[in-house]
């Protein structure tokens, strides 16, 4: 057996990073896919009649020692990957994605599942085990169980060629974004950037033993070149290489695998009975449908888009009187948002750095955890990590009971994929008696330490900890029976609320108290600082909501029609932007190339839920506001029904017993100042 197909012998059995060689996960994957064929098979082959405990619950227990495994595997193959760990992914997601299709084209299994749900109204079943049923029955029903034998086999045709396209997607996006550096030797090019930018790019410079500056695609390079750099040139050639990634027609090009992954999509929902990949999706989600969900963006829209149009002349006329700028582009958004930010509230991420230093603004997060939900954030330096970067914690409740292993990993390396995110090592389920508590990671690409500075975040970034540390608690608080409807195993446009409310706090002055000190003076936040931070947070956010809404609307595009006579993959673009584009087009830009949430991660017909869940959020956070943002009592509400409850009802009736109605978007109206 190997190390990673067994049970793990180490403290709270927590992965053995330093014990596994990357010649093991081939072979042990192979071991796991036949452990779990097994389980599979002993439930198909059990001579008794079909009961909810023999057929449903086996079936959520099986396949343990593989999920494990994945989870290592592919949160490995984010955050630390290299040459080799791709290969193997591009071998063995094949092999899982045929796995799951053995699974839900099994039709004796299916037969099995289907005589436990034909007689669900007399089970006496409470509503945890219903939704389990429930969603076990659609696994098949909704992934070709139904159909005839050479139906089935174009499904695993189809499966397979996507799990594919879609890891070549993100290996070329992490190609293009590796492979581009703007490697500058001349100071005047660096007027305008903080000094701590400078500090990293000149860091960088020395460890690819270069002179001058070395400045990248990756957001703590990039996102500060596009805001504060004074050369224009430079800026557009930064914008445009990062518009540029994988729409090069060169090895790492993605057009093709738009078109085919987009097509496939279409043509598997087809397969199943369903109108277009979007009424597939949506069948499972809160929003029900693309009907409802393009009524929701357009609506939207409809609020945003004049507030955005007013914004963009105001910041085109502050451009012109500032510098005498006749138009507008894309890489002058950022430049010129900043300078009328600074004018108009004299407030400059530079002037809060100081205040956010990471250790501390993760300790604020921890603080707020322990105000809302008694619990408490403990280091501890004797549990395997896979890099040295990696904190580990220990999490405890108000008794002392462990709650969950917490990963935390900040800083950008060659490995990492860019963004930030939220994800599991081990899930929270029941077993045998047992309550067997989840081991939880954040990732996340904040500004490197440098020689001078601790790591100083910009108020963004202490906002995106915020946000992935509220998918943790999601994670984290996790109490349910069945591993697949624990923590985030939710609807995907339920899953934002429990981080996007956690960005909430970070307004409150309240909440700034407890981890807002300067770094060298210890000096707390001055008060007209967290003022402006509050009065900016509305700054230009009918631009910011049309930004999201562009990219709902494309998502919905490719997904929510036929997409088969699209061969232009830019035309098509242009022409879904047309309702939301200010800036005038860039030619060699194309967004679909790298927008791996949707062609990569899992959110294709979900980029609306960014924005469903803000309205979720803000209404949620109205509670907080009204009766006290560390009332215990809301706070436990929403522990109980929300953040502990995972998947095992419909969101809606979540939702309504934490807050005794359903959301209004008034809420997120007033709050983004668009009412």
């Amino acid at each position: 057996m190997s190390i990673l197909t067994q049970y793990f012998n180490t403290k709270h059995n927590t992965a053995p990073f330093s014990q596994i060689k990357i010649e093991d996960y081939v072979p042990a994957f192979n071991e796991g896919i036949a452990l779990a064929k097994a389980e599979i098979d002993a439930i198909v082959n059990n001579p008794d009649v079909p009961t909810f405990e023999n057929t449903i619950v086996a079936m959520d227990f099986s396949g343990d020692i593989l999920d494990r495994l994945s989870s290592i595997f592919f949160n490995l193959n984010s955050a630390e990957t290299n040459d080799e760990m791709q290969k193997i992914a591009q071998e063995v997601s094949p092999l899982l994605s045929e796995f799951g299709n053995d699974i839900r084209l099994n039709a004796e299994l299916f037969a099995k599942v289907k005589a436990v749900y034909d007689q669900k109204e007399s089970l006496g079943l409470n509503p945890e085990q219903t939704t389990l049923l429930d969603k076990k029955y659609k696994s098949f029903s909704r992934n070709g169980a139904n159909l005839p034998e050479d139906k089935k086999n174009q499904l695993r045709e189809i499966d397979k060629e996507l799990s594919k396209l879609s890891l070549q997607f993100g290996e070329n996006v992490l190609a293009e974004t590796n492979n581009f550096e703007l490697h500058l030797t001349d100071e005047k090019d660096l007027s305008g950037l903080p000094e701590g930018t400078i500090e990293a790019a000149r860091l960088l410079a020395k460890n690819q033993e270069k002179e001058g500056w070395v400045f990248t695609l990756d957001h703590p390079s990039y996102v500060p070149f596009l805001t504060y750099a004074d050369n224009r040139e430079l800026r557009k050639k930064m914008a445009i290489a990062f518009g540029a990634k994988a729409f090069q027609n060169n090895e790492f090009d993605n057009q093709e695998n738009v078109l085919k992954i987009a097509k496939l999509r279409f043509e598997r929902a087809n397969l199943l009975g369903y109108k277009t990949h979007a009424h597939f999706v949506l069948e499972e989600r809160m929003a029900e449908s693309p009907e409802k969900v393009f009524s929701f963006l357009n609506d939207l829209l409809a609020k945003a888009k004049p507030a955005a149009q007013k914004e963009f002349t105001e910041l085109t006329a502050f451009a012109k009187e500032l510098d005498g700028i006749e138009q507008l582009e894309k890489w002058d958004g950022a430049y010129y948002s900043e300078k009328l930010k600074q004018q108009l509230f004299n407030l400059d991420d530079e002037k809060l750095k100081p205040y956010f230093q990471l250790e501390k603004v993760l300790d604020g997060a921890f603080t707020v955890a322990k105000k809302l939900y008694g619990l408490t954030f403990t280091e501890v330096f004797d549990i395997d990590k896979y890099h040295e970067e990696v904190t580990t914690y220990e999490v405890r409740d108000a008794e002392n009971n462990l709650v969950s292993i917490f990963y935390a990993d900040f800083f950008p390396r060659k490995g990492k994929r860019n963004g930030a995110w939220m994800t599991s090592f081990k899930s929270q389920y029941v077993k045998d008696g047992v309550n067997e508590r989840p081991h939880i990671s954040n990732v996340c690409n904040f500004t490197k330490p440098t020689e001078t500075k601790p790591s100083l975040l910009t108020f963004n970034e202490v906002t995106t900890l915020f946000h992935e540390f509220g998918h943790g608690l999601h994670g984290m608080l996790a109490n349910t029976v069945y591993p697949s409807l624990s923590g985030t195993s939710v609807y995907w446009d339920f899953v934002e609320l429990p981080s996007q409310i956690m960005e909430n706090w970070c307004y409150e002055p309240e909440a700034l108290a407890l981890f807002a000190n300067h770094y060298e003076t210890g000096e707390i936040i001055p008060i007209e600082y967290v003022q402006k931070i509050k009065e900016s947070a509305s700054f230009q956010e009918g631009l910011a909501t049309l930004r999201q809404l562009s990219f709902g609307l494309l998502d919905m595009a490719w997904h929510g029609q036929d997409p088969t006579n699209i061969t232009d993959l830019k035309a098509f673009e242009t022409e879904q932007f047309a309702n939301t584009q200010l800036y005038p087009d860039v030619k060699e830009n194309a967004m679909s190339t790298a927008f791996s949430h949707i062609f990569q991660g899992g959110y294709s017909s979900g980029y609306y839920s960014y924005k469903w869940a803000e309205v979720l959020d803000a209404d949620a956070f109205e509670y907080f506001h009204e009766n006290g943002i560390f009332n215990e009592e809301i706070a436990k509400k929403f522990k109980d029904n929300v953040l502990s409850k995972g998947g095992t009802e419909h969101p809606m009736t979540l939702y309504k017993r934490f807050r005794g109605q359903e959301p209004k978007p008034e809420a997120l109206l007033k709050r983004a100042g668009l009412l």
